[in-house]
Formats: structure tokens, C-alpha cells, sequence
């Protein structure tokens, strides 16, 4: 067994779950972070594990950090249900826990629609998933939570899969939900939208993903996606401008 606890949260994830936990039940301790599904997802898990809690809903970074405070082992690997680990860097894992290092940034290799995008700021995609417990915490935000370790961290070679959606109609779900939580970032930070963010970050997102880093070699899911995510960051000035704008009024209709 790999000496690592495993936390993953959880929510209507029958779909995915099963290949995720499949990819790490060789380590140590697997913990999940259930927030009530409705789904399958529950027994599922339980097949694998008797270490799952449910508990309501309080963000992506506390419902992580809640997992790692049960950890047991003295190494944290956080993975998402849409995620899996390849023996290659099952192995590299194992391999690195007596380092020096008290984290380790880990590539992440993405697909999307069922194809791998190499480009656009899609790969490698380094995020830090594998900490000593003792030298780290999630820092506390709306989305895009982070991983903050004390000490100095390390990069492995092998890469995590990462299926993030199957179809449109997910990916665009996805959009929808993470435009609003970036809105109540930005509001809780202090920040504000006018028309230079909601015209030209879109089109800066677009040549960004597209041109500069080269969107355009994965052929039409390249420019899919950075069309995809032109939208997602209109959504999300658009929302941050809504909330400073209209709390009070009655829309039009």
C-alpha cells in the first residue's frame, strides 16, 4: 500500500467516482467528503472505503480541508471525482514521500469532449495535490482554491488524467457555476466591473488561449474552447457588474 491518504470530495459523482477511487485504492486511507448526492454516488464509495462523511455543502476549499483533517498518514493527495492517477505516477509517488520536499506540484493531463488539449494553457497544468499534512492548508476562497504548503515544493513528471467534461451541455454547466462563485470572489475581494472588463477581457481570454498559447494546434477543440472560455469570463464581470448594479431593482422583462 502507498503510505498516502486519498481526500476527494464529492457531489452527484456516480458517474465518475468509481474510476477514481479504482486509481488509488492501492494507498493507504481514502477519505470522502460528501455533500449529501442524490445520486449513487454514497454506496459507490463505500464499497471502497469506510472513511465517508457527509456533510452539507460549505465551498470546494473547506470541504477539502475537512478532509485532510481526518487524514491519517502523514502525506495528502487531494483528487477530484473527474480525475485519475496512471501506475507510472503511482509510482513516482511512492518514490517521493521520503523527499525534502513538503509538496509537489503534479501535471495534469486534460481532456476534453474525449481528446487531450495540448495546448491553450491546458498542459502541462501543474497544481499542487500531494503535501505533508503538517505543512499545509487550503487557502480559503469562493473557487480556484489553492493548496498553500510551508517549505519548499517539487514537481513530478508523470501526470493525473483529468476527463473534465463529456459532453457540452456539462462543460457549459460548469461555466455557469464557476462564473458565479468567480463573481462572489471578485465582490468579496473588492473588485468591480465596467465596460472595459466586459469587452475586452472576454477578447484578451480569446487571444490568450487561442494565439499565444497556441490554442489554434488543437485544430477546432482549441478554438471551442477558447470561444468557451472568452464566454466564462464575460459571465463572470458580467455577474460581478450585476451584483453591484441591481440588488434592489426589478428586472425588465
Amino acid at each position: 500500500m502507498i503510505p498516502v491518504s486519498v481526500v476527494i470530495v464529492t457531489k452527484d459523482e456516480e458517474k465518475n467516482i468509481k474510476e477514481a477511487i479504482e486509481s488509488v485504492k492501492d494507498f493507504s486511507e481514502i477519505i470522502v467528503i460528501d455533500s449529501f448526492s442524490s445520486d449513487r454516488t454514497v454506496d459507490i464509495c463505500k464499497k471502497y472505503t469506510e472513511k465517508v462523511f457527509q456533510e452539507e455543502w460549505q465551498g470546494y476549499a473547506r470541504q477539502k480541508q475537512r478532509g485532510i483533517d481526518r487524514a491519517s498518514m502523514p502525506w495528502v493527495l487531494i483528487l477530484d471525482a473527474d480525475e485519475r492517477l496512471t501506475p507510472e505516477l503511482k509510482s513516482e509517488i511512492s518514490n517521493v514521500l521520503n523527499d525534502k520536499h513538503s509538496g509537489f506540484y503534479i501535471p495534469r493531463k486534460n481532456f476534453f469532449l474525449g481528446r487531450w488539449i495540448r495546448h491553450g494553457g491546458w498542459w502541462p497544468d501543474y497544481t499542487l495535490r500531494l503535501f505533508r499534512k503538517d505543512r499545509a492548508f487550503i487557502e480559503e476562497r469562493e473557487v480556484h482554491e489553492k493548496v498553500v504548503v510551508k517549505g519548499s515544493t517539487g514537481y513530478l513528471k508523470n501526470p493525473m488524467e483529468h476527463y473534465t467534461s463529456k459532453t457540452f451541455s456539462d462543460f457549459l454547466k460548469k461555466l455557469e457555476d464557476y462564473s458565479t462563485l468567480s463573481a462572489k470572489e471578485m465582490d468579496r475581494r473588492g473588485l468591480r466591473s465596467g465596460i472595459l472588463s466586459l469587452t475586452l477581457r472576454p477578447l484578451f481570454t480569446f487571444l490568450k488561449m487561442f494565439f499565444l498559447r497556441r490554442g489554434f494546434l488543437d485544430g477546432r477543440y482549441g478554438l471551442i474552447l477558447s470561444l468557451l472560455y472568452s464566454y466564462y469570463t464575460f459571465l463572470k464581470y458580467a455577474k460581478t457588474w450585476e451584483d453591484k448594479n441591481m440588488k434592489g431593482r426589478s428586472p425588465c422583462i
